[in-house]
């Protein structure tokens, strides 16, 4: 399935108020791992500001997270 499939209609729009209050959360412990990224993610994190690595690693979160709901829910399916 590509981004294009996937019908987002039925998610809210997040407003400036949203964002105003959002809060990067990071665990208070962690492990210091070496990944390969390429030059061009690894540069668009950059560009967003100092925290590139706390930033990347909140959006791998963000991404276990995602697939460990949606692994629970295939599973339930079975």
């Amino acid at each position: 399935m590509n981004d294009e499939d996937i019908d987002t209609s039925d998610i809210p729009p997040l407003s400036e108020e949203f964002f105003a209050k959002a809060q990067l959360r990071m665990s208070k412990s962690s492990v210091k791992v070496s990944v390969q990224v390429d030059p061009e993610t690894f540069a668009w994190f950059q560009a967003q500001g100092e925290q590139a690595e706390q930033q990347m690693s909140a959006a791998l979160k963000i991404y276990a997270e995602a697939h460990k709901t949606h692994s629970a829910s295939v599973g339930k399916l079975a």
